[in-house]
């Protein structure tokens, strides 16, 4: 996936000196920091993203309810800078710090080569994406050759020799990471995405990476630890299209924002952008 991962668990106080609501959420995350490890990359020390989310009150067990409502324009404007510029494996590197997504059109071909088929979940999540993000046109392709998004998915077993048939070319590259995507893009928008996808290592994976390489494919490439509520960071444990990761690709996805376009191009423009998608978004 040519996106620049970085990984660099920043401190957090000791939860004897929280209040419970708190305590609860760094207990969570916690957890969620040791349960998935993807590739690693060198980022330097920052201090954590603090959603708007963890703040509300909330006592005894149970979840803490996520709305769009609850994270905060600074929030969000953040994890659209942290997502969408910048690239997870700078050696496939194509402006990382320009804007990248589908102009037209995403059409997907899938190709299930491993023994249990999960063509069905993936066509599910496909064919939700048009209704989740305003501005998105992703349908199954008709044909082989009209497709400019290729999923493959894979037992373990043909994890390396399809990255590196299928996304690489080249019958000696290195295959990194459970998972991965890569994009292809011109000034224009994004012309192809290849994602492989591992099917026997549970549920919890194969879920984690469906919704994690697609949504990148569509152009979110880089990987942040302090996006406590999104796939875009392999410290979490997400492995739905969470309500984070629906506002941050309606963001992207909102005409008004342009392949090509720079971070001080784009920044003017998010406070009507973070709106609109929150209408979308609930």
């Amino acid at each position: 996936m040519p996106s620049s991962r970085s990984s660099a668990p920043a401190r957090r106080p000791a939860a004897a000196a929280m209040g419970p609501a708190t305590a609860l959420a760094t207990a969570l995350l916690t957890a969620l920091v040791l349960a998935l490890t993807l590739p690693d990359a060198a980022r330097a020390q920052v201090p954590p993203m603090r959603p708007a989310a963890i703040k509300a009150a909330h006592s005894g067990p149970g979840p803490v309810s996520l709305t769009a409502a609850r994270f905060s324009d600074k929030e969000l404007t953040d994890g659209f800078m942290w997502t969408v510029f910048g690239l997870e494996y700078r050696t496939w590197s194509w402006k990382p710090y320009q804007v990248k997504k589908y102009e037209g059109p995403v059409l997907f071909r899938l190709t299930n080569l491993a023994r249990r088929d999960r063509t069905r979940d993936v066509r599910r999540f496909i064919n939700g994406l048009t209704k989740e993000v305003r501005g998105l046109n992703a349908r199954l392709a008709r044909d082989t050759e009209s497709a400019n998004f290729h999923l493959f998915i894979v037992d373990r077993a043909q994890y390396v020799e399809t990255v590196r048939r299928e996304v690489y070319r080249d019958s000696s590259a290195r295959a990194p990471g459970r998972c991965l995507v890569r994009v292809e893009a011109e000034r224009k928008g994004i012309t192809r995405s290849t994602a492989v996808i591992v099917a026997d290592e549970g549920d919890h994976l194969f879920r984690r990476c469906l919704v994690e390489e697609t949504l990148q494919g569509l152009g979110p490439m880089n990987d942040d630890d302090r996006l406590v509520h999104s796939v875009f960071n392999d410290s979490s444990d997400h492995d739905t299209f969470t309500v984070f990761d629906r506002l941050i690709m309606n963001m992207l996805y909102d005409p008004r924002i342009k392949p090509g376009m720079t971070a001080a191009m784009v920044k003017p423009l998010l406070p009507q952008v973070i709106r609109d998608a929150r209408r979308v978004v609930r």
